[in-house]
């Protein structure tokens, strides 16, 4: 599949408004992509049973730091409680609550990680308790259609006519709440079908996807092993070839070893976490390919029509989906009145066994994207493993971004540049390494997507952020 393929599999669909974005790559540097959660401290107290840590990572996916944080600190994985899964090439803060000793916590040592510790807490955290996270994101190598290098005026003025023109179309700093391409895998979209086979509780199908299909940009040696997979399910032959860096992969290779047949066990070798994202990613596409839907026919996504379903807005920016209404002819005027001052939001559907379903022309556009994603059947019990069964639940179709900035940047380290950047631009690439670097920081709701902004305003191929 190439970009053009994944985008339209995922359902996105172009952007919010017409116009031409600065191009430009992402996490060239590690440093070039920051993130904060904005998070109130739970309540300390000496006498907590939990550790409460604010933690720094430097290039490292949250689910295998807390791996590995668990074996320091000699507990179950199931022991860390964090609220949200950050970037991997990025520069994360978040709060973490540990089930260990205080002593414990303050002797573990792992490279590119601060660990501050806040005190003690008798609370757990879950996920998205957090308010919002804080982004400080770099795009180097803006460039226009062409190819040719951008200067800081003018992506400056394009960015700051996006945002102008989204506002005007859609509300002041409001943007489609795209479910990101992160959700799904990014160029190696397997996640949504990992969870299309979990749903279906076929555990081969689903581990054999995960081990072997194969990514856009996968590297020689991935790209070897997973073919290696296809060809012969061997665990052994794998396991003699696979790259260090797929630790989730040799889990689920090493439980075959074991048990050759016991599926079920291989698939539950991934972080429960990452299982559960198998089936959000799921419903997720079902979500895209709505939100698509009614932007292509002309159909608002922040005031609502006749059949919508809308829910109030807290103040974190989430939504309380168990006060939601139905918007009739009786009570349209006064839904979009509370739409337009923030007050409700319209939503689209993460589909499952109980989750409603819009009427009229709404519920007609929710009900396409469930047939043209083949998810209009699904029985979403997964007897199996009963965590992850979903009853399905809704989502904001659009979203509002706060506190934005931007600003042109020095050039690049030559010692911290990824291979991406070194390389060279591909064929239909569209960044140059002659072009400005813009720094946009903003904050977004929890469950909110960066990159989904940053795509309405670079304008740039899927494999670029």
């Amino acid at each position: 599949m190439d970009n053009k393929s994944i985008e339209e599999y995922l359902g996105f669909g172009s952007g919010a408004v017409e116009g031409f974005g600065i191009g430009g790559l992402l996490k060239v540097q590690v440093e070039d992509f920051r993130v904060e959660e904005v998070s109130p401290i739970p309540a300390l107290d000496p006498k907590g049973r939990f550790t409460v840590v604010r933690a720094t990572l430097v290039n490292w996916e949250t689910n295998r730091f807390l791996k590995r944080l668990s074996r320091a600190c000699g507990i179950n994985r199931n022991r860390i409680f964090a609220s949200g899964l950050k970037d991997k090439r990025a520069i994360t803060t978040q709060l973490l609550v540990i089930d260990a000793p205080r002593k414990k916590v303050e002797s573990v040592e792992i490279p590119d990680t601060t660990l501050e510790i806040l005190g003690r807490t008798h609370q757990k955290i879950g996920m998205s308790d957090h308010d919002g996270n804080r982004f400080s994101i770099t795009v180097r190598g803006c460039c226009y259609e062409n190819g040719e290098p951008m200067d800081g005026k003018e992506a400056m003025r394009r960015v700051l006519q996006l945002i102008s023109n989204m506002s005007e179309r859609l509300g002041e700093n409001v943007f489609p709440n795209w479910i990101g391409p992160q959700r799904f895998g990014s160029t190696r979209p397997v996640t949504p079908e990992v969870g299309r086979a979990v749903v279906s509780e076929d555990f081969q199908e689903a581990v054999n996807l995960y081990l072997g299909m194969k990514g856009m940009n996968d590297g020689q040696e991935t790209e070897l092993f997973r073919e290696m997979w296809r060809d012969t399910q061997n665990p052994e032959k794998c396991l003699e070839i696979i790259p260090k860096h797929l630790g989730f992969e040799r889990n689920m290779l090493e439980s075959l070893q074991k048990q050759p047949e016991n599926w079920v066990k291989a698939y539950k070798t991934l972080p429960p976490s990452l299982q559960l994202l198998t089936v959000h990613s799921l419903q997720s596409l079902a979500f895209n390919h709505s939100l698509a839907g009614r932007l292509k026919s002309n159909l608002g996504i922040v005031e609502p029509e006749i059949g919508d379903l809308v829910a109030p807005v807290q103040p974190s920016g989430r939504i309380d989906v168990g006060k939601m209404s139905e918007v009739s002819e009786t009570n349209l005027d006064r839904c979009r009145r509370n739409c337009r001052l923030g007050r409700l939001a319209v939503t689209g559907p993460l589909p499952g066994n109980d989750a409603p379903i819009a009427t009229g022309i709404p519920g007609d556009i929710e009900n396409k994207a469930l047939q043209l994603t083949n998810l209009d059947s699904i029985d979403w019990k997964v007897s199996a493993i009963p965590r992850l069964s979903t009853n399905g639940t809704r989502r904001p179709l659009s979203v509002m971004f706060r506190d934005f900035s931007i600003e042109e940047v020095p050039e690049i380290h030559e010692s911290s540049i990824s291979k991406r950047w070194e390389e060279g631009p591909r064929e239909n690439d569209l960044w140059n390494p002659e072009g400005s670097s813009m720094r946009m920081k903003f904050i977004l709701p929890p469950g909110t997507y960066a990159t989904v902004l940053m795509r309405e305003l670079m304008r740039s191929p899927l494999d670029h952020y």
